[in-house]
């Protein structure tokens, strides 16, 4: 066996919140995107970023790599279903004023192929659905860059008043 090492290193999420006051949910978004603000620790963890955002839609970027992996020698569900919650939950926040957050309630994943270190680059685009005052519910996609779909789900998500 031969053993790998990876080192990851994320910036204090609590500075970070400190740093999004008084932004909107799209202001912040794009203040992540142009390096302004540092990405959520989970990104930098699973190894995914954002790279767009508009009011109610949010894609991410990653590569499915090796460490990835579960031991049926095929990325673990939960890299994908995180990239579709990060995606949706984004999707939502993108809508939000100032002060107002939001949770996952609930998330649906539908794996319709595997995800492997030779698939390259995919995107996993989040989209609003509904966006009510309390409770928002979105749909997300992760497709590669053929277009080929490798999974799909849905979020509802709370709406935390400010």
């Amino acid at each position: 066996m031969s053993e790998r090492t990876r080192v990851t290193t994320w910036d204090d999420p609590l500075e970070t919140l400190a740093g999004v006051r008084g932004m909107s949910g799209l202001e912040s978004l794009r203040a992540m995107i142009a390096g302004e603000l540092p990405p959520a620790p989970i990104g930098q963890t699973m190894g995914f970023r954002l790279v767009e955002v508009e009011p109610g839609r949010a894609t991410f970027a990653a590569e499915p790599a090796e460490f990835h992996y579960n031991p049926i020698g095929v990325v673990h569900g939960g890299f994908a279903l995180t990239l579709l919650d990060s995606a949706m939950g984004c999707a939502l926040h993108s809508t939000l004023e100032a002060g107002v957050a939001y949770t996952t309630l609930e998330v649906k994943a539908n794996f319709v192929r595997p995800l492997t270190s030779d698939t390259g680059e995919v995107r996993c685009t989040g989209i609003v659905v509904h966006g009510g005052r309390t409770v928002a519910t979105a749909e997300g996609r992760i497709e590669g860059a053929d277009g080929k779909l490798y999974a799909h789900g849905t979020s509802t998500l709370l709406i935390l008043a400010s």
